[in-house]
């Protein structure tokens, strides 16, 4: 028997644009819930892109060791209150902008992420290769995403009180250890 509701398609521009994201990553089956994620905020707030922020929201909201890497306490809860405060004010004035790499080299092949975010995705890739060459990690994701100072997720991390480095420093020693 045929369902009576009618099946939605995504009709807005942004939608199409990020629904291959995922696929289109090359992070593999570890992340691609993340990606998947990130898309439907991407969808959900209207934006053009999933950026940076869209990234780093996933990962705080699937990734126990990405938690971790930003210690104990209230942190990780400000981060979120930040992220989720996005559509309602904090972020409007990235609504509309795409975020820009600045004049890194453009990735090809990284459809649906913003030119900043598909560079740290490959950088996360070539992040993981160096360390073993397997999959690669929530944490080798978000050591990229606060390692570039022009990303929306730098942004984010530094408005709760968090230094960057302070977080990439954690993520190498738990990689280490």
């Amino acid at each position: 028997m045929r369902s009576r509701i009618p099946r939605q398609q995504a009709q807005w521009p942004q939608a199409q644009a990020a629904r291959g994201a995922d696929d289109d990553a090359g992070l593999g089956a570890e992340l691609a819930e993340v990606v998947a994620g990130a898309r439907r905020r991407v969808v959900r707030g209207g934006d053009r892109h999933i950026d940076t922020a869209h990234l780093l929201h996933s990962l705080l909201e699937s990734d126990p060791e990405v938690r971790a890497a930003f210690g104990e306490g209230a942190t990780v809860a400000r981060l979120l209150g930040y992220l989720v405060q996005r559509s309602i004010g904090y972020g409007l004035r990235w609504q509309g902008s795409v975020e820009d790499s600045d004049g890194l080299p453009v990735v090809a092949g990284a459809a649906g992420f913003s030119p900043l975010a598909a560079v740290c995705v490959a950088r996360a890739r070539e992040r993981a290769a160096r360390r073993d060459g397997s999959a690669v990690r929530g944490t080798d994701l978000l050591a990229e995403l606060v390692g570039e100072p022009q990303t929306r997720a730098v942004e984010v991390v530094r408005r709760a009180g968090v230094e960057p480095r302070e977080v990439i420093n954690e993520v190498e020693q738990r990689a280490a250890g």
